[in-house]
């Protein structure tokens, strides 16, 4: 999501992307992705993580409010005959209007920090959720920004912004989803993974 809507993040360019995580498909898998999920990549922006998500998914629904970065993504998508992948211009927090479930997993990476209301944005998460469905949300550390460095300089939001894994728990569970576990993501992340209990089916 771009900075004028969730405080403290950016889209960087891909050659930092890269050198950060030159796997994402491997982020992915240690976040829970399975071949065959239908999922959204929220906060999608360029589609560094979409186009890995949707060689092995099903069908994904990229969602960002800047639609120059989700056009981006859209050429990468062509360019590599993917036909699996929609994109969607619009506002995180109203997933429920933009995608119909059930939804197998929802990924989120280097935004929650920023979100405004966090508790909103885990409820539409939780609305569009297939009772055992996954969201997992890829943070950076709370380190400082100096020592998170990538292609010799600081990269990430600044360090009052970051969040310890404790946090982001508190946050979402009160979605009522429940933690699965914490993943560590070198160099300098952790993806909380969470699951929509079946007693919470609609």
């Amino acid at each position: 999501m771009i900075s004028g809507f969730f405080q403290g993040t950016e889209m960087p360019d891909a050659r930092w992307w890269e050198a950060l995580w030159p796997d994402p498909t491997g982020v992915l898998i240690e976040s829970g992705f399975t071949a065959g999920a239908t999922a959204i990549d929220l906060c999608a922006g360029n589609g560094w993580f979409t186009l890995p998500m949707a060689r092995i998914a099903r069908h994904v629904t990229a969602i960002d409010i800047d639609s120059e970065l989700l056009e981006l993504a859209r050429r990468r998508m062509s360019e590599a005959g993917l036909t699996n992948c929609e994109f969607v211009a619009a506002d995180a927090y109203d997933l429920g209007k933009i995608v119909a479930p059930p939804i197998d997993f929802v990924f989120l990476a280097n935004a929650f920090h920023g979100v405004p209301d966090t508790i909103r944005l885990c409820n539409s998460v939780a609305e569009v959720l297939l009772p055992g469905g996954q969201f997992a949300v890829v943070n950076w550390h709370p380190r400082p920004r100096e020592e998170t460095t990538v292609l010799g300089q600081p990269r990430g939001p600044k360090t009052e912004l970051r969040m310890s894994p404790e946090t982001v728990i508190r946050a979402v569970e009160q979605s009522g989803l429940k933690l699965v576990r914490v993943a560590e993501i070198p160099p300098y992340h952790y993806s909380a993974i969470f699951q929509k209990p079946r007693a919470l089916a609609t």
